[in-house]
């Protein structure tokens, strides 16, 4: 047994106090006459199961012209609402009821029986009696090869990401509107899933549950392609500090080969974290499910101010196509270029 001393014991005492605090404020949230509700996330699934995401928490007050899905509320607003741990949540899929429990940072992450056509369908959330929140899940047809997997930060959104000082500012002071997506992403993306109809698209990030909202409506506002968020949580846990991104990333990328083992995926990232590091391992475990990687190039500037790069320059190991290029119309020639994406002209 670790004695009470060690670090592992700090950061388990350190991750007790955080739970006592939400406890605090929910308390304190729920004299006041507040309830909770869920904040549903987009999610997928095969036409025999969903996997259903969202949180359970209590939101901060807003003011009425801030109110709705699309409303541009900051990003330090979406750290203050109080998340409720281990809440029930009703899930309701095709008349089905299903009762789920949340983990102990209110995150609903399951998956459910159900027999759901192809594409985008609608499941309803809620918890203890509160109005239904309806969450959308895209539903894969079985006969589907092809699927994307894309980062967010720097690959689709400029967040300069791990910079501390910009990294803070962006989370917790910028909504949606301040962030800039990056120059051609949007068009790749959704090039992609023209040519691939029903095929599915997964933006897998380190980014917290927190901004998941800010995010969807970044999506939208920019045009890209919509599809589920795979994000993790924050704040410490048995072992270690925060958790950690590039954990969440493997597990997330296994979990899907082995949930879609007839997909191919195409694996989009960025050069500046460890996306290059982690799809070679990928690519080396499955060289079977992955059609290709393309890696957007940071400039020299992002590069040091992101701490540098983590690529790795051997490649063929992994045995697949791997692009790189400064933005998504670079990448789009390049994926062309190894017939990823057909080089037929778009008849629009």
């Amino acid at each position: 047994m670790a004695s009470p001393t060690t670090p592992e014991t700090k950061i388990l005492w350190f991750a007790r106090l955080e739970y006592r605090f939400h406890a605090w404020r929910e308390g304190r949230a729920r004299a006041r006459g507040r309830r909770p509700t869920v904040a549903a996330f987009p999610g997928y699934g095969s036409t025999e199961w969903v996997r259903v995401l969202g949180r359970v928490l209590i939101p901060p007050k807003v003011k009425r012209r801030e109110r709705g899905e699309y409303a541009g509320v900051r990003g330090w607003r979406s750290f203050a609402a109080v998340p409720i741990a281990h809440a029930t949540v009703r899930v309701t899929i095709d008349g089905v009821d299903h009762e789920v429990p949340a983990d102990r940072g209110g995150v609903v992450d399951i998956v459910l029986p159900a027999t759901l056509p192809p594409g985008w369908q609608t499941v309803t959330m809620r918890v203890e009696g509160s109005e239904p929140v309806e969450a959308r899940v895209f539903i894969v047809a079985a006969d589907v090869r092809f699927g994307v997997v894309s980062d967010i930060d720097d690959t689709v959104m400029v967040t300069a990401l791990p910079r501390p000082l910009l990294a803070a500012w962006n989370s917790f002071v910028l909504n949606e509107h301040a962030r800039q997506p990056v120059p051609g992403m949007a068009v790749l993306l959704e090039r992609l899933m023209r040519d691939n109809p029903g095929a599915p698209i997964l933006y897998l990030s380190t980014g917290a549950w927190n901004v998941a909202p800010t995010l969807v409506r970044f999506q939208r506002r920019h045009l890209f392609p919509s599809g589920a968020l795979l994000l993790t949580d924050w704040g410490p846990t048995h072992d270690r500090w925060f958790r950690s991104g590039k954990a969440h990333k493997q597990k997330n990328l296994r979990r899907l080969a082995r949930e879609f083992p007839d997909i191919d995926w195409l694996l989009v990232g960025d050069d500046g974290q460890h996306d290059d590091e982690i799809y070679t391992e990928f690519t080396i475990e499955h060289p079977d499910q992955v059609a290709a990687v393309a890696i957007r190039r940071l400039s020299p500037a992002e590069a040091v101010l992101a701490g540098g790069r983590t690529a790795v320059d051997d490649h063929t190991a992994a045995g697949v196509p791997w692009v790189t290029g400064d933005d998504g119309s670079e990448l789009l020639e390049r994926l062309t270029d190894v017939r990823v994406i057909s080089d037929v002209a778009d008849p629009a």
